[in-house]
């Protein structure tokens, strides 16, 4: 029986090679010194398995890319972020395109005389408002969330655009500050004449999370990108990246970044930043707004719903993918707007346009410096090019047939003068569905090289679905999972997400490129959840997700060592539970409610003549009511408003309801196997914004749309419908006025123990992989076949509770390294409940 003894000591994984997927190899190599682990379980706990590695043969070879990280600004990524900056709001910019609450002094207060501006007296055409402010007055910045953070002993970089009136000039007084005193020595500048930048350098003397910076005037001046930067950037680089957040990034080593998005790069107005568009602010991200010097940059409303100061750019998002040894990939946009906005800009001239800006994209990337755009990277301080070779255009699109016509014209321009560019479509925004399929269809009819998929789904589905890619096409377009989770943060969700990432790399012949998303989520500013890695001002911290996605990304190995392994025991139950309605943003009118066995006794029934007594108002929102004889919920602006009636333990049965919609945005929720709020089925009908319909599972409060049920039925206002649900066993089969409208069977196996086999060709180590995600601990047979191999193995375990989270304060869920005693070509090896483990084996 092998045993475990702690590792001595940490190893540092080699940095990889960067470059084309084709072209690349190597792997990483890690052994973290932790604890030692702790005793499997009592035997009563314990579930027997088999995994055989079948060593004589070779499996497909994996890309030394195929692990990356997804990089939008979604949750204060950017500003208040990744970009080191501390001065929020530093070009007086906010407007409230950007947000409703916002003015040009946003993040500021002022004493004196201060006035936001938008004058041609300003800094540049770009840069609209500037600060006028009289003498005696002063402003001061209150940088984000609740204050400016500085360390004790760092020093800060202070900048300021100013230009005076005053022959004699106009001294500024420069101070770092919170409510106990001061942070660091004041610093004075004195401007003179016309716009011009002025520099000072604070040393902070003590530490805090609640600085201020103050700029006061003597004279009368006009002030413009009043900034404060951190010295110590990531690698030192001015314009930089915070550090903190920066190194946890470089740590996953990932092989690529996807960048800039994403929602925020193909919604809004696809004009320019110029007054010709009247300088609209709510456009989608294209590049040459974000390069060149920073005060000469434009800024643009976030689609997450606040501003974007384009500090962090492009030639930034460059230059940090070289710095952690990643292929850069942008996303451009395609004239066909997504994320629920779902529209096609017809203008052939600004297409034409965005097609040559994407060509010279490229360019910028990898031209010469005598070419245009090579010359602008290198007077940005880049001669050396960047090496792009992948480029995506466009993200979830719900129109795929405008998407297309529009993606296959920047294909052509993009191949005929860059043939060795990889152009990468995409499938839309979910993992099935009408949309999904005809996306697909279009690919690979036109034999595209790579398509995109998302998506978001519950840790059953990710447990459901590790054959996913068995059955894609060999011989057609490869994928790019560019964005997915288990919407939340809980090692359960880890788990969930690590026995899918198993299928993934046993499928690396298909799955070429794989990014978990979002990546960043500052507290107090969350739009998305879950999130890879978390922070405030002063800390951050990986979440459980980001355990496991490091875990594999330091230990890909270059090729797939073919493996099976023995399932776990179950038992096919029926689907069981109560009936519930629901709404969504919608009014609605229920009516003869009707549950019958499937031996034709009624099992429930209700016309609300007598009120709403059999009802139980799960969710606990919306107005409910009787009214007219009907059973109505009122509340538009309510979402989820679940009520519920009958047995939890009722099967094999059929759920009539008469339906109307009265007003709002969507149309019915049916549920059906109702066990509780976060575990049922529903019909949506009219959903997504009454664009289409599809039966959603919830397990563990987690959703997924049950796969082949989606349609385009929308529901009409003021029109009765009768709905009819048959559940049979696991068969449900759905009628919408008496015709049958689809049904689906779930009998799909969510298996807790999954494994993958890869093997480091540069060490010569087997690295097995498993997953056990179940209560039990997994006591495996381990057969290695004919490979002689070493009689100690490295050992890594991530275990814990599945409820349990990483915090600023606790990291309940991280590595443990210990070497594994008494390996051979058979041995056994009992795997923890509720763990990933990897095992590092090398040839004897």
């Amino acid at each position: 029986m092998p045993t475990t003894a702690p590792a001595s000591a940490a190893t540092r994984p080699r940095p990889r090679r960067r470059g084309r997927l084709t072209l690349l190899t190597g792997a990483l190599a890690a052994a973290l010194a932790v604890p030692a682990l702790a005793a499997p379980p009592a035997a009563a706990d314990v579930t027997d398995y088999t995994l055989d590695v079948d060593t004589a043969r070779r499996g497909p070879a994996i890309d030394d890319t195929m692990y990356g990280v997804f990089f939008e600004d979604i949750n204060r990524a950017a500003d208040g972020g990744l970009y080191a900056e501390l001065v929020q709001n530093r070009s007086f910019e906010y407007d409230r395109a950007d947000h409703a609450s916002y003015t040009p002094l946003t993040s500021w207060t002022t004493t004196g005389t201060a006035k936001a501006v938008s004058d041609d007296g300003r800094l540049n055409a770009r840069n609209r408002t500037y600060l006028s402010l009289a003498g005696g007055s002063s402003v001061t910045n209150s940088g984000y969330g609740g204050g400016i953070t500085v360390t004790k002993g760092e020093r800060y970089d202070f900048s300021v655009w100013a230009r005076t009136g005053e022959a004699s000039g106009a001294p500024l007084t420069v101070t770092l500050h919170d409510a106990a005193g001061e942070l660091a020595t004041a610093r004075r500048v004195t401007a003179r004449g016309g716009w011009a930048k002025y520099t000072a350098a604070f040393t902070a003397t003590r530490s805090s999370t609640t600085g201020r910076l103050t700029v006061a005037a003597d004279r009368p001046a006009a002030l413009d990108m009043v900034s404060l930067f951190p010295r110590d950037t990531y690698k030192h680089r001015p314009n930089g990246m915070r550090k903190d957040l920066a190194e946890k990034i470089a740590a996953l080593h990932p092989g690529f970044v996807r960048f800039p998005g994403g929602c925020l790069v193909n919604t809004g107005s696809h004009e320019g930043y110029d007054e010709a568009s009247g300088y609209q602010r709510k456009r989608s991200y294209q590049w040459k707004d974000t390069i060149g010097p920073v005060e000469q940059r434009a800024t643009n409303a976030n689609f997450w719903g606040y501003n974007q100061s384009y500090g962090l750019g492009y030639y930034e998002y460059f230059r940090f993918a070289e710095d952690i040894g990643a292929m850069p990939l942008p996303v451009v946009p395609a004239l066909v707007t997504g994320c629920g906005q779902n529209k096609a800009t017809d203008d052939p001239a600004l297409l034409k346009r965005h097609i040559q800006d994407t060509l010279d994209l490229i360019e910028f990337a990898n031209g010469p410096v005598t070419s245009e755009w090579g010359k602008k990277r290198a007077e940005m301080g880049h001669p050396k090019p960047f090496g792009l070779t992948h480029l995506e255009v466009g993200n979830e699109e719900n129109l795929p047939d405008e998407f297309f016509a529009r993606f296959k014209e920047f294909r052509a321009a993009i191949e005929a003068k860059y043939p060795d560019v990889t152009v990468i479509s995409n499938s839309g925004p979910d993992d099935s569905g009408t949309t999904f399929d005809r996306a697909w269809q279009l690919n690979r009819d036109a034999e595209v090289g790579m398509v995109d998929e998302h998506y978001y789904n519950s840790p059953q589905w990710f447990l459901e679905n590790n054959a996913r890619y068995d059955s894609y096409d060999r011989n057609g377009p490869k994928v790019f999972l560019g964005e997915y989770a288990s919407q939340d943060n809980r090692f359960r969700n880890a788990l969930a997400e690590a026995a899918f990432m198993t299928g993934l790399e046993r499928n690396a012949d298909v799955v070429k490129l794989a990014s978990y998303a979002p990546l960043l989520a500052r507290t107090d500013s969350v739009q998305w959840r879950p999130d890879m890695i978390w922070f405030d001002g002063q800390k951050s911290w990986g979440s459980a997700n980001y355990e496991v996605q490091k875990l594999f990304m330091n230990n890909t190995g270059d090729r797939v060592v073919p493996s099976t392994a023995s399932g776990t025991p179950a038992t096919t139950a029926p689907i069981t539970g109560a009936v519930g309605l629901s709404t969504w943003a919608t009014s609605a009118a229920y009516d003869d409610v009707k549950v019958t066995g499937a031996d034709g006794k009624t099992l429930f029934s209700d016309d609300f003549s007598g009120g709403d007594g059999k009802w139980a108002r799960a969710a606990g929102r919306g107005t409910w009511k009787v009214e007219d004889g009907a059973y109505v919920q009122s509340d538009t602006a309510a979402e989820d408003t679940l009520v519920t009636a009958g047995d939890t333990g009722w099967q094999n049965y059929d759920l009539h309801v008469k339906a109307t919609k009265k007003s709002g945005k969507e149309g019915f929720l049916i549920a059906f196997g109702v066990k509780d709020t976060g575990n049922h089925y529903w019909w949506n009908l009219g959903g997504w914004g009454n664009t289409r319909s599809a039966v959603e599972k919830t397990t563990g409060g987690a959703k997924q749309t049950m796969a082949g049920t989606e349609d385009g039925t929308k529901i009409e206002t003021g029109r009765a419908y009768d709905i009819d649900v048959k559940v049979r066993g696991r068969q449900v089969t759905l009628y919408l006025d008496g015709k049958k409208w689809g049904g689906f069977t779930d009998d799909a196996r969510a298996e807790p123990f999954r494994q993958v086999v890869t093997e480091d060709r540069k060490t010569g180590e087997l690295i097995v992989k498993v997953v056990n995600a179940q209560d039990a601990a997994a006591r495996t047979r381990i057969d290695l076949g004919t490979r002689k191999v070493a009689k100690t193995a490295r050992l890594t375990t991530l275990q814990g509770d599945p409820d349990a989270q990483n915090t600023a304060d606790a990291t309940p869920v991280a590595p443990r390294g210990a070497t594994l005693h008494g390996i051979g070509r058979q041995f056994t090896y009992t795997f923890p409940a509720n763990s990933v483990t990897f095992l590092r084996i090398k040839r004897s």
